[in-house]
């Protein structure tokens, strides 16, 4: 039977009803070192040092770009160990051991209003690459280059539709902190020389359009600023379908955004603009989604980076005793990364754990029913791909555009005999590099 879908069961009523929780003080944080993007690193402190929040402790070693690294609390710095990263490697971190004094760092001052004023796009690059700003919705990738750019630009566009199951961290964040989102936009638009914005929701997010519009109107009357509500479909948050549905422009694959005058913010990134920008800090805390049905008690918290997850966990009950075997996901349960080990810690570009009962799926064998290839968002062939990759024919998987894949894993969901498409298609990619 063909099974096409572009919808996926919801799950955000666990969690998205509830104010969030405030965790703020853990014992001690532990701050990572190494990431997707950056292997190596020289670290400017030793065991025993005293570091400020906010503090420059280290510096990450990219392709081409470095990133500083910073204290999310103050404290004494303690040992080097490995942890799982958000990626499901293990990486290296350096652990602070909490004083509970909050003492910023020196660097860390409000700049006026009519300071912000004043500020060029190249000042605004430079406060972001000196904060280590990346997208926070998970990409990671350097905020700075992309407020660099030099083209013209028309439209910035914020997206906040957050259309992963299970997650609700960004509607919290923007239903407890909307003037934070808009003044962020506005600094980027500030940056951009940019006249128009743009905030995409989901249609079904009523709430975020009555209060982000409400905002909009009493307090930030000048901007030219809309609310924007999309469609319900998954993955309506990838970029590409939000200009698509707000901006009714399609963008090619390999084509940069800002080619047809649009660019495009996650609402965290938004808000680590804002605090950039106005409190001249780095991103020290987040809104995290702990969640999952061996959760006792799934929630939204406003968290340091660099705590673990093991803490959110003890503070949510813990887990529920009938459940033998667990599997924990970082991130989407779409998109995101799976592991068995609930040793994690949350880095600025972890937006949840999801934690589930780990079932055995037998995987059955494929009878081209077709239903990956109607529900695929790339327009692309995940079958053919899947058969090209058990032959290790790259030729092959160019010609299918195996790179046009990104990775929403609705292949996988709605697949008639259970296979785990979307991983081969990314076995695939990395096959022809």
């Amino acid at each position: 039977m063909i099974k096409k879908s572009r919808k996926v069961r919801d799950y955000k009523k666990l969690t998205k009803a509830l104010p969030t929780d405030r965790y703020l003080n853990p014992k001690s944080v532990h701050i990572h070192l190494q990431n997707n993007r950056c292997k190596t690193y020289d670290l400017h402190v030793k065991e025993g040092d005293h570091v400020k929040l906010g503090q420059v402790i280290g510096v990450r070693h990219g392709g081409f770009f470095e990133q500083n690294i910073h204290s999310t609390i103050s404290g004494t710095i303690g040992k080097t160990s490995k942890k799982v990263h958000r990626s499901g490697r293990k990486v290296d971190c350096i652990e602070i051991k909490n004083d509970f004094k909050e003492t910023y760092h020196e660097s860390v001052v409000d700049r006026t209003d009519a300071q912000i004023e004043k500020l060029t796009q190249e000042d605004m690059v430079d406060i972001l690459k000196e904060k280590s700003l990346v997208g926070l919705g998970g990409s990671g990738f350097p905020t700075y280059i992309k407020l660099a750019t030099k083209d013209p630009i028309d439209t910035v566009v914020v997206n906040a539709v957050e259309c992963e199951p299970y997650l609700s961290s960004d509607y919290r964040l923007i239903l407890e902190h909307p003037e934070r989102v808009v003044k962020g936009l506005q600094y980027i638009m500030q940056a951009l020389d940019v006249q128009k914005g743009i905030i995409a929701i989901k249609s079904s997010k009523d709430p975020l359009y009555e209060v982000l519009t409400q905002v909009l109107k009493v307090r930030f009357p000048e901007m030219n600023v809309k609310v924007a509500k999309l469609g319900n479909h998954y993955p309506q948050g990838w970029e590409i379908e939000v200009f698509r549905h707000a901006l009714n422009i399609d963008i090619p694959h390999g084509v940069l955004p800002t080619k047809y005058g649009v660019i495009g913010f996650n609402v965290s990134t938004t808000v680590g603009v804002y605090d950039a920008i106005k409190h001249n800090l780095p991103v020290t805390k987040r809104h995290f989604t702990l969640t999952g049905d061996a959760i006792k008690f799934p929630q939204n918290y406003r968290i340091k980076v660099g705590t673990p997850v093991k803490d959110l966990i003890e503070k949510s009950e813990g887990y529920k005793k009938d459940i033998d075997e667990m599997v924990v996901v970082m991130g989407g349960p779409m998109m995101g990364n799976a592991t068995l080990d609930d040793d994690i810690i949350v880095s600025k570009t972890t937006t949840s754990v999801i934690v589930l009962e780990n079932k055995e799926y037998k995987e059955e064998q494929c009878v081209r029913c077709g239903s990956c290839v109607y529900s695929c968002p790339a327009r692309i062939q995940p079958q053919q791909i899947m058969q090209a990759y058990k032959r290790k024919d790259k030729e092959q998987i160019e010609e299918l555009e195996a790179y046009k894949c990104v990775e929403c894993g609705l292949c996988a969901y709605v697949c008639t005999s259970k296979i785990h498409v979307t991983d081969y298609i990314r076995k695939a990619k990395k096959l022809i590099g």
